[in-house]
């Protein structure tokens, strides 16, 4: 697998040392038989190295993993002496991707579908082709994820730390902020995992939303994850690496509407809040039977809903729990001015 010079297939194509190839991996036929295949790229060095697939859009409407391997593809750091291969998959769920849908023709969610099987219904049938044609093919992954419509992500990298290597590549990624998150039966996540393969789950912004900041974070650490698997070279020769402060959340919790009504924020993403904090208010349509809304724990507000019309129970914040939060929000803003120095 980490013989770059022997050629690689997928899907029937075959990639030498050395070249880069564009692939339609077929995956299905819709019933008008409209033909479903996903856009694959792979990119090989001519020395030997590891096996990188960085995939995006498994929900298809989060969309700003695509435009992260749009850049990856282009930057000038893979296309001069790379080691090993890069299998970059922008669009898992083209169909998703093709409706402004999180979800496949019929509202499976593909990211519980894994590792699928050849004569399941049609999610099962991608997650098959996908595990067959490009994970088995790989040593490590990447996956580019956003918050769902109308809630936001604080960029943040979700991995299973108790494998080492795994770990190792989640505080390489550079993020401030990493969640040490259980694997769920059906996600890519997890199948990798059965399969010996370590794997990052990227989370950052919205649905249906290209966000600078978020894009710019996520292919700085794609390609810091490179250079600590040795596909690439650092930029900073002669220079001892730059010290990365990253925390690692110690829980997280979610606060839902205690009830319907209209939403007033008091509080923003990556903000330290204390216990008991008013985070929010939500009232009725007049303005009066105004519902404080308050933290439970201190912690960082990692997620939250950019929607402020609410039933009852809907989700509003997620906090992240950390031994030091304010040390975590103080790399945050430094983090952000890193992004955007002006």
């Amino acid at each position: 697998m980490n013989n770059a010079r022997a050629p690689l297939e997928i899907s029937g194509v075959k990639i030498p040392a050395g070249k880069r190839k564009k692939i339609e991996l077929p995956i299905a036929e819709l019933f008008d038989y409209t033909k479903m295949a996903i856009p694959v790229e792979v990119v090989r060095g001519k020395e030997p190295g590891p096996v990188l697939f960085v995939s995006a859009a498994i929900h298809g409407d989060e969309i700003n993993g695509v435009e992260v391997i749009k850049r990856l593809l282009a930057s000038k750091r893979i296309n001069s002496r790379m080691k090993g291969t890069l299998i970059a998959v922008p669009i898992v769920n083209a169909y998703g991707f093709n409706r402004n849908s999180r979800y496949l023709p019929d509202r499976r969610d593909l990211n519980r579908c894994f590792p699928g099987s050849r004569k399941g219904p049609l999610g099962h049938q991608i997650a098959y082709t996908f595990m067959k044609e490009i994970v088995e093919k790989s040593t490590h992954g990447i996956d580019l994820h956003t918050g769902a419509i109308h809630r936001k992500n604080l960029p943040q990298i979700r991995a299973c730390l108790d494998d080492e290597e795994t770990s190792r590549l989640a505080h390489s990624f550079g993020v401030p902020v990493i969640i040490n998150s259980n694997i769920r039966d059906g996600s890519l996540r997890q199948a990798a995992l059965d399969k010996g393969i370590p794997m990052l789950l990227f989370e950052g912004g919205e649905a249906l939303r290209y966000e600078e900041k978020v894009i710019k974070t996520a292919l700085m650490g794609i390609l810091s994850v490179m250079e600590s698997i040795d596909m690439i070279s650092s930029k900073k020769k002669n220079h001892a690496p730059q010290k990365k402060d990253v925390y690692t959340a110690r829980s997280s919790y979610w606060i839902r509407a205690p009830q319907s009504g209209s939403l007033r924020l008091q509080t923003k993403l990556g903000s330290k809040i204390m216990t008991g904090e008013l985070l929010a208010t939500i009232s009725d349509p007049y303005g009066s039977n105004a519902i404080r809304v308050e933290s439970r724990k201190t912690g960082i507000v990692i997620g939250m809903t950019m929607l402020p019309l609410l039933n009852k129970g809907d989700a509003m914040f997620h906090i992240a729990t950390f031994h030091d939060s304010e040390a975590v929000e103080e790399r945050l803003e430094i983090f952000d001015e890193i992004l955007d120095p002006e």
